[in-house]
């Protein structure tokens, strides 16, 4: 196969509810439904496997330290029962 030029790709027999589905989210991306279609593609075939939930919260920086956390301790007070 020849490498380096521009290709098509012609997706026949889609169903409604994909169709319009890639025609809102190419709206909400500021693209052509042909565009977007490219995008998805290339994230799919050729993205970064998608992280887990627990990688991108450890991947976050430090906003606070551990010590802004730490309660007061509790001097108790009088309860009459």
């Amino acid at each position: 196969m020849k490498m380096g030029g521009m290709y098509q790709l012609i997706v026949r027999g889609l169903d409604l509810e994909v169709y319009q589905a890639l025609r809102i989210r190419a709206a909400q991306n500021g693209r052509s439904a042909e565009a977007e279609h490219r995008e998805i593609l290339k994230e799919v075939l050729l993205g970064k496997p998608k992280r887990s939930l627990k990688e991108l919260l450890l991947a976050m920086p430090a906003a606070v330290e551990d010590s802004d956390f730490e309660r007061s301790p509790d001097s108790g007070r009088e309860v009459e029962l």
